[in-house]
């Protein structure tokens, strides 16, 4: 039985790691959601390798991210009891209480994005609306990221 177990592993590990785009989505997937990381490495390295055209790292990127922000969310929405406390209350629950779907706009932001997301899920956002302004927001995240790669700042 382990044996098999790492010869399935083994196989996981070959798949993914013989492209750059896979590591690339799954650090951004991972870097969204409450586990710590960063994906900015990967898209640094991704970039370097110049192997991919640049349009197709900026959608792995932002896909994978956006799908670990709506992680996020999904968890938030398993959450019960969305009354809150105003004096108890988080920033992230206060910033969407406030401006609605569109402080998710800054869900790309280290510390405070993963629990924007986590919040609007759990405040019951609207689903579409809450998913485009994440997908904006880590698009024009990854997107600064490549134009300061290649110098355009």
């Amino acid at each position: 039985m382990i044996e098999q177990f790492n010869l399935a592993f083994q196989h996981i590990a070959l798949w993914f790691s013989d492209s750059a785009l896979w590591v690339l989505f799954l650090s951004g997937f991972l870097s969204a959601t409450l586990l710590p990381g960063g994906s900015e490495a990967s898209l640094i390295a991704t970039l370097k390798l110049q192997a991919y055209p640049l349009g197709w790292i900026l959608v792995v990127a932002t896909l994978g991210n956006t799908l670990g922000g709506i992680t996020n969310y999904a968890l938030g929405c398993w959450l019960p009891n969305r009354t809150q406390s105003s004096k108890h209350g988080h920033k992230a629950v206060a910033w969407l209480q406030k401006y609605g779907f569109w402080s998710l706009l800054l869900s790309w932001l280290p510390i405070i994005g993963d629990p924007l997301c986590l919040a609007a899920g759990w405040l019951r956002l609207p689903f579409w609306p809450s998913f485009s302004m994440i997908f904006i927001g880590k698009a024009l995240r990854y997107s600064l990221l490549a134009a300061l790669f290649f110098g355009f700042f």
